[in-house]
Order: structure tokens, then sequence, then C-alpha cells
């Protein structure tokens, strides 16, 4: 045991077990594959935004738009479970160790015992969720009371099927990613959105907004069908042997099963911390809990476009040359710090403009309608306070994927309790003990929370380097590096703040629009004349992307 710890594997341990294996095989550069996710990606966040937008116009910041994010949030947490984070942890390393080995029969038997399992213990929690909708209600928004809870428990109800249906897509997309087939897997999550945007379109002038929401968490549950089915034809044409059937002996299936343990419950960790946000947002006054789920929207852009997108793509591959033997530690280190300074080179100026410009940002997006000037400061500060701790989540993403790659869940289980520790008493104090010592209007303790989970945030991630640098070798972003990004978003910033003050008088959109279009270019541009080598990868991307054939 070593400092209270258990036994670390290391990375040599497991022998080649197939001759087809790809240890001579060229290495896989995942810069194309991180851009298509985050092209895919960006896809689904624009119209996200679109989404969000309407919804800003329609509900505003009120006792609908309340009960239409705390709904959403609650059925979320079995995607969040069972979808994307520990099924991708648990069966990723493993589908596609297997694949790499030219094992396609043990592939294929896994990835039909897996689905099957799946279906089975999702369609019970979907029914045990609809059947508990108010006491899921009672506790995680306790502040709800009357009419808003009310709306709550019904929105609720609708929206468990739906969200059944997003796990079962995140298994399709387990099995496209470890085939690298990375564009239908993120792009599906589009029609979700276009499903959405539709009901929005459609009933969102009603008077009535309680069933504005009510049928948006309808059109909720068909995008979700229309998701899953968009990617079935991808899964039958790479995966065309798989057999949807329970399978309890196989070793590959136990391995999965193992894995998703601490998977799971590392996960389940990060949705107590997101809860324990909802829980104190729920107790602020009217509009707390929509202020802070349209500032959410505009964290996830840097997130998933940067993060994830990174994080997506090297964990198939990590997972390739995780047991290379002595190359193993090295070739991983490389692909960590690549990942890390094409994940900051994106993730440092997000955080720079939260602060700088983000007002622009929320005035351009949601500052329509029912939404007003006060709920743009309101959201504003909430970005402020989640651009503490951006950069270290989207980091830590990359290194607890590098850890699943390792078939470590437990590592990155014990940090997630200590964030959620620290996002628990932090949160708390900055959320409603700051406000009242201050003396100023409660609903300033959104921005407090935000930034008490930011603070969380680097903890963990200083914790997950720390583990993993003394398991492989040291791994991270020079300081040099670090200081060039930061110099050049904070210069960058200036500049679009002189522009935005020239532009006081314009249209917002035609304003918003010129300020972030400085913004990006003055960024880019330096980092370009200062020849920074993912500028041009960025730029390269594009060039590659959009080049007509010939």
């Amino acid at each position: 045991m070593r400092n209270g710890w258990y036994p670390e594997r290391r990375v040599a341990a497991e022998p080649r077990a197939h001759p087809n294996d790809d240890h001579r095989a060229p290495r896989k550069h995942t810069g194309a594959a991180a851009f298509v996710v985050a092209l895919g990606i960006f896809g689904s966040r624009v119209l996200g935004l679109v989404r969000q937008s309407l919804v800003a116009r329609y509900l505003g910041a009120t006792i609908a738009s309340d009960a239409w994010v705390m709904a959403f949030k609650i059925p979320n947490v079995l995607q969040n479970l069972f979808g994307e984070g520990a099924l991708s942890a648990a069966f990723i390393p493993v589908y596609a160790r297997l694949i790499a080995r030219g094992e396609d029969e043990a592939a294929d038997r896994l990835a039909g015992a897996v689905a099957a399992m799946l279906a089975v213990v999702v369609s019970v929690i979907v029914l045990a969720g609809i059947a508990a909708a108010p006491l899921l209600t009672y506790v995680i928004a306790p502040g709800f009371t009357g009419e808003k809870r009310a709306l709550t428990v019904e929105l609720v109800r609708i929206l468990f099927p739906g969200m059944g249906l997003l796990v079962l897509f995140a298994w399709g997309l387990g099995v496209l990613n470890s085939h690298r087939r990375f564009l239908v897997s993120y792009t599906a999550p589009m029609a979700w959105n276009v499903v959405m945007i539709a009901g929005l379109l459609w009933w969102g002038r009603d008077a009535d907004k309680g069933h504005v929401v009510t049928m948006v968490a309808w059109a909720s549950v068909v995008g979700s069908l229309f998701q899953f089915l968009f990617t079935v034809p991808s899964v039958r044409a790479v995966a065309p042997h798989v057999r949807i059937a329970f399978d309890s002996g196989s070793e590959h299936v136990r391995a999965v099963f193992r894995a998703f343990g601490p998977a799971f419950l590392s996960r389940g960790v990060v949705q107590i911390s997101s809860f324990v946000d909802q829980i104190l947002t729920s107790l602020l006054p009217n509009g707390a809990v929509a202020i802070f789920g349209y500032a959410f929207t505009l964290y996830l852009l840097p997130v998933s476009l940067f993060g994830t997108s990174v994080s997506v793509a090297e964990l198939p591959e990590m997972s390739r040359v995780a047991h290379d033997g002595d190359e193993a530690a090295s070739m991983l280190r490389g692909r960590i710090d690549a990942g890390l300074r094409r994940i900051a080179f994106l993730v440092v100026p997000s955080a720079v403009a939260f602060v700088a410009i983000g007002d622009v940002m929320v005035r351009l997006i949601f500052q329509h309608g029912e939404f007003t000037a006060l709920d743009t400061v309101y959201t504003w500060a909430v970005l402020c306070g989640s651009a503490v701790g951006l950069l270290a989540g989207t980091l830590g993403r990359l290194y607890s994927s590098t850890y699943y790659a390792l078939r470590d869940t437990r590592t990155p289980l014990r940090f997630a309790v200590v964030r959620l520790l620290l996002t628990t008493l932090l949160g708390a104090a900055f959320a409603l003990l700051v406000p009242r010592m201050l003396g100023i209007d409660p609903r300033w303790g959104v921005a407090g929370l935000s930034a008490s989970a930011g603070v969380a945030a680097w903890v963990e991630f200083l914790l997950l380097r720390s583990r993993l640098n003394r398991r492989i070798g040291s791994t991270g972003l020079s300081g040099r590096y670090a200081a060039t990004l930061w110099g050049l978003a904070v210069a960058s910033a200036g500049v679009a703040v002189l522009v935005q003050r020239a532009t006081l008088a314009w249209r917002p959109m035609v304003a918003g629009i010129l300020v972030i279009a400085v913004y990006g270019t003055a960024y880019l541009g330096g980092a370009m004349a200062l020849q920074v080598r993912e500028a041009r990868g960025v730029l390269g991307g594009l060039g590659r992307r959009f080049r007509p054939a010939r």
C-alpha cells in the first residue's frame, strides 16, 4: 500500500495476447478525431444555444423556467450515470482493446451483452423514477413549493423515458467511438435539439407557460427517440454481427462490470455534486435556478468542444497502447501533453472571455422577450464565477480518461469524493452565507456557487495529475506555454472591450457579433504571430475539413 491507497497497477503488466495486435501499427494521432468530435459537438451546441435562447425568450427567469431546469436535471442523472460517463469509462477500454487485437467475435459478444444488461437496468430505473418523481423533486428541490413543485413533478415523469433512450444511445456511441466513427455519434444530438426547437416555436407563445414546458418536455422524449434511431444504422455498419444477448460468463463482460462499479460511483459523486448546486439554487429567490441553467449552457460550450472532444478521441487510442509494455508510459505521456496543450489553447481564451465580454455573450444569446437586462447581469456574474475552474475542469477530463484507459476507475472516484465535499462546504458558504454577510441580493449567491465549484475543480485536477505523474512520469503544461496563452487572451480581451465601448450605440446583435469576432481574431492572430503550434493546428484542421474535393 502506498500513502494509504490501494496498490497501483503498472502499465507494463499485461502481455500481448494476439498476433493481430497493433503494436507495430503507426501511432494514431487524434487531432483530426478530436476535430471531428468538436465539429459534431459544435453543431449540437449551436442548436442547443438556439434552444436555450428560445427558452429565455418565452420563459425568462420565471416559475415555469425554474421548474423546467430542475425537472430536466433530475432524470438527466440517469443519462450521466449510465451513459457517456460510467459506460464509456468501463466499456470502451475493454472493447477497443479487443478490436485492436483482432478479436472481433469476442468484441461483438461483449457489446451485445452490455446492451442487454443496460436495457434491463435502465428500464427498471425509468419506471422507478416515474413512480418516485414527487420524492425525487422534494429531495433535489426542497425550496420548491406549491405550483412550482407540482409542475416540476409532472415534467420529471414525462422526461424520464427520454433519458432512458439516451442511455441506449450512449451504448451506440461507445461502439462507434471504439471504431473511430466520431462524427455520427456527436451529430446525433442535433436531432434532439431540432425537435425541441420545433416544440418551442410551436407552443412558446402560449400564455400558459406551464403548458409550454409540458409540451416541450414531450418534444424532448420524441427527440431522444430520434437521436437513438439516428445512430442505429451506423452501429450495424461497424458491428454487423452484434447480437443483443446476456453473457455473464464472459471474462470480458466481467471486466467491464468490475470497472463499471467504481466508474458508476465516480459519476454518481459528480451527479451528487451537481445536485448540491441545484439544491442550493432552489433555496434562492425565484429565477435563480433558471439563471444558473442559462449560464451553465454557455459554460458547457468550451467544456464540450475542447475538453470532451479531446478526451473522447483519446480514450480508445490510449486504451490500445496502455498495455504496450515499456513503451506505454512514454506514449501516454506524449498523448497527455499534446492533449493538454490542445485543450488549454482554446479553454484559456474561453475563461477570459467569460469575465471580459460575458455580458456581450449573454445579451446576444438570451436577452430577448421575457429575459431582462437584470437577468443578463446575474447570468454574467455566474459566468465569471465559472471561469475560475474552467481550465481545471477540462484538463481534468483528459486525466480521468487516462485512468480509464489504464482500467483504473477507482482513483478518479476517490478524488471525485474530495471534490464533492469541497463543493458542498464551499457552495453552501458562498451561495447562502456570503450574500447575507455582505447585505446584498440573495440572487448573487449563484455567482458564489459557480466560483466555489471552480475551486473544487482545481483541487481535483491537481490530485489527478499528481497521482498519475507518480505512476507514468511527469506530464502537464509548461509554465511558459500557459503564460503565453493567458497573456494573449488578456491582451485580446482588452482589444475586444475597446470595441465594445465604441459600439455601445449599435444594435446589440451586430455589436455583440463584432466584439466576439474581434476577440477571437486577435487571439488567434497573436498566437500565429508567436508561432504557437496549436494555432496552426486549428487553422490547418479547418482548411483540411473545408478544402474543396478534387
